[in-house]
């Protein structure tokens, strides 16, 4: 409904209404000073602390874990003997899927190591609909789940890891961390300012809304592999 020439619309409280009722809220939650004063401290305190509260134990060899719960999840795995068979790691699952050799990959600093074979056709670019395989780094993999952490920057463009089809991620051994709380820890650690966006993504794109039958590729990539790769 449209208001009426010089009125308030149709069904709306008069401003005046509405003043006292906002002030009503005000009044009821109205705190004394020296107890919001106590409040703030103890929870700027909590917050400096990083209290680690309860977590369910991640035992053994944390690469295993990770690559169990990785294909629990759908998706791929494959450890890479050093960055520089990263392209034949890559090529040689492309050739299984048939997908081709254009790649559209991030510019961060692990996957810039990368010296791409000359069968490739290699775009360093955010992610357009027609692009077919990505190819990103990780910033994280969390061995509880099996998921892989993604933040967004000049170098690392959130659509590389929505957009195409295929998602190939390069993860380097020493970014496992066992709970999705040590990301966090990481993130405080190695940033000054927090990342417009964190990801976290655990295997490929699935609904099962439709008639309950599980649909892969429903809302992002179909595959998801992983290249865990000692640097």
């Amino acid at each position: 409904m449209s208001a009426g020439s010089g009125g308030a619309p149709a069904g709306s409280a008069p401003a005046g209404g509405r003043d006292r009722v906002l002030g009503a809220v005000r009044a009821a939650v109205r705190r004394d000073p020296a107890e919001a004063a106590v409040r703030r401290a103890e929870i700027e305190a909590r917050i400096a602390a990083r209290e680690v509260h309860v977590r369910p134990p991640v035992e053994g060899d944390l690469t295993a874990r990770f690559a169990e719960k990785v294909a629990l999840v759908a998706s791929t795995f494959a450890p890479v003997k050093g960055v520089d068979r990263v392209s034949k790691a890559v090529a040689d699952y492309l050739d299984e899927h048939g997908l081709g050799r254009e790649i559209v990959v991030t510019t961060d600093p692990l996957v810039e190591q990368v010296r791409w074979s000359n069968e490739f056709a290699v775009a360093r670019r955010a992610a357009d609909p027609d692009d077919r395989v990505s190819v990103t780094g990780a910033f994280a993999g969390i061995a509880e789940t099996g998921t892989l952490v993604f933040v967004s920057d000049r170098r690392t463009p959130t659509t590389l890891n929505f957009l195409p089809e295929t998602h190939v991620a390069v993860l380097a051994r020493d970014r496992l961390v066992p709970h999705l709380e040590d990301v966090w820890e990481r993130l405080r650690d190695e940033r000054a300012d927090s990342p417009r966006t964190v990801n976290f993504i655990t295997g490929p794109s699935r609904t099962g809304d439709i008639e309950l039958q599980l649909e892969i590729g429903a809302h992002g990539p179909r595959r998801l592999h992983v290249l865990l790769v000692d640097v």
